[in-house]
């Protein structure tokens, strides 16, 4: 039963590979990139291991600490990830429970993430290669810190298989998960100074960290390396405790989901509450505009777009602020308009299936761009006027505030006119409906790229005329052409949304069949 399960992840594989051969050639890319990576940290991990060998066992323990918190919380939050040997899909079968736990375990190494975490951890024995007991150590601590990895991934899965049931915890993770890549920069400028200014501060968390589960398997080397006999002896029986610990727990987890599987409970709403629906007019147009706004605030595809708005400020703060320039706060509305008025340009792409909606309905293609602009508006309009508004509280200068605000407001205003054309021409894949928002449907990289380039530089384009004028205010002082920059910013802006939705409405009725069966195929 074990070599069954692991051929079958051997075979989802394999026919995952011939969906699409770009996906071949994406993994194959992966492997390439994987195996460079493995290659450099064997480089570094044979110098390591010509110093000192108290250096080369702070650096395992730390890296091979982190190793274990990521397996442990990525499934977390990685929702809507390909997971093909999934425990919740076996409930119907009645595979015994020790061959279970041995395929799903072993079968956790079949793949690129596996496969590399067994390469590493093997690796990190080339760092012992002046202490050949060491280095024998090391081999076999690799074996325990790769399972145990493995297993830490499908305890925190199956533990949270409830939980995942529940569509509320799908997209509150999968949002929540862009906040800390969002502030990855942040982040790591903060630890950089805070290890600068404490050399100490690294030897004595791995120290610390040694003595817990998540270090004491990456420890034992290292202390026979420097002779530390017993602590080795000690730090291994934890390491091996803690397998033997979580592959129990492991081990009622899963018994759990399987025996008692999650379900999806039937949300019961008092009649009449129509959300959205009751704050638009009952025409085509505030249909769309109010089923385009549910989506905004309850598909985590979108929410992950309006999380980040508040985010994006702090990782410009933190590049910019530290040089002392503050300059940067007075282009936060144009940059908030432009992110967010091409946030629409993929919005039938999302649709999917559910845009058969649109095409059976016939909704003309004039209120179908109109009432995806109001809805993207009812949001992005007051946040562009925030941003825009708000750093002259802070820096003064209030004569460029015409300026900024006609900026923004034209990249708003044409933003949106140029989603409207795009997304009735041009579709790509996107992660489907309940997936993570952090997935890349196969074979779509280079076409998204392609329209998403082009597009923004379109965007640029257009709003050339108020940028510049806007350049001219800041450099010249004048208040003429920070008037100016207003003026032509709300009439061309303007005038570029209605074309744009006028021109996008006629491609989408011209399209509209032919665009509903290139959405469906990515299913």
């Amino acid at each position: 039963m074990v070599a069954h399960l692991l051929r079958l992840k051997l075979t989802l594989l394999r026919n995952g590979f011939k969906r699409s051969p770009w996906q071949l050639v994406g993994v194959i890319l992966g492997a390439v990139y994987a195996v460079g990576v493995l290659g450099m940290l064997l480089v570094g991990l044979v110098f390591l291991g010509s110093g000192e060998p108290e250096v080369a066992r702070t650096a395992i323990i730390l890296a091979g600490s982190a190793v274990f918190l990521g397996w442990a919380l990525i499934p977390m939050v990685a929702t809507g990830v390909d997971m093909t040997l999934d425990p919740a899909r076996f409930v119907t079968f009645a595979i015994p429970m020790p061959q279970m736990l041995a395929g799903l375990a072993l079968g956790g190494l079949i793949g690129v993430p596996g496969a590399v975490t067994l390469l590493a951890s093997l690796a990190q024995a080339a760092a012992w290669w002046q202490h050949p007991a060491a280095m024998i150590a090391a081999v076999v601590c690799a074996a325990v810190a790769a399972l145990t990895a493995v297993l830490l991934s499908r305890l925190t899965t199956s533990a949270s298989t409830t939980l995942a049931s529940s569509r509320r915890f799908k997209d509150l993770s999968g949002v929540i998960g862009i906040i800390p890549l969002m502030l990855l920069g942040p982040i790591i400028i903060g630890i950089t100074e805070g290890l600068e200014s404490s050399q100490d501060f690294l030897p004595a968390l791995a120290e610390t960290l040694a003595w817990t589960p998540l270090g004491s398997i990456w420890a034992v080397p290292g202390d026979i390396a420097v002779g530390h006999w017993g602590a080795a002896a000690a730090r291994f029986v934890i390491g091996v405790a803690f397998l033997v610990l979580i592959a129990w727990l492991w081990k009622l987890s899963l018994a759990r989901a399987l025996v008692t599987p999650p379900y999806n409970a039937v949300t019961r709403r008092g009649a009449g509450k129509l959300g959205w629906f009751s704050r638009f007019s009952a025409t085509p147009t505030g249909a769309v505009a109010a089923r385009a706004l549910t989506y905004w605030f309850k598909d985590p595809r979108y929410g992950a777009s309006l999380i980040s708005i508040p985010l994006i400020p702090v990782v410009m703060a933190f590049a910019f602020a530290p040089m002392g320039d503050f300059g940067f706060m007075l282009w936060l509305g144009p940059i908030m308009a432009f992110l967010l008025s091409f946030a629409i340009s993929a919005d039938i792409s999302y649709d999917n299936t559910a845009f058969a909606l649109h095409v059976t309905s016939g909704v003309s293609g004039r209120a179908d761009r109109a009432g995806r602009v109001i809805a993207c508006a009812v949001f992005a309009l007051p946040v562009t006027l925030v941003f825009a508004v708000a750093p002259f509280f802070f820096l003064g200068s209030w004569q460029l505030l015409p300026a900024t605000l006609g900026l923004s407001l034209g990249v708003l205003l044409s933003g949106l006119g140029l989603s409207s054309v795009v997304s009735a021409r041009y579709t790509y894949n996107v992660p489907l409906p309940g997936e993570s928002p952090f997935k890349t449907p196969p074979g779509s990289t280079a076409r998204m790229m392609i329209v998403q380039m082009l597009g923004m530089l379109v965007l640029v384009l257009i709003a050339l005329p108020e940028a510049a004028l806007a350049l001219a205010a800041l450099l010249t002082g004048a208040p003429l052409f920070s008037w100016l920059a207003l003026a032509v910013g709300l009439v061309l802006g303007t005038a570029l949304l209605v074309i744009g939705v006028r021109v996008g409405g006629a491609w989408y009725d011209r399209r509209a069949p032919e665009l509903l069966q290139a959405v469906a195929i990515n299913k």
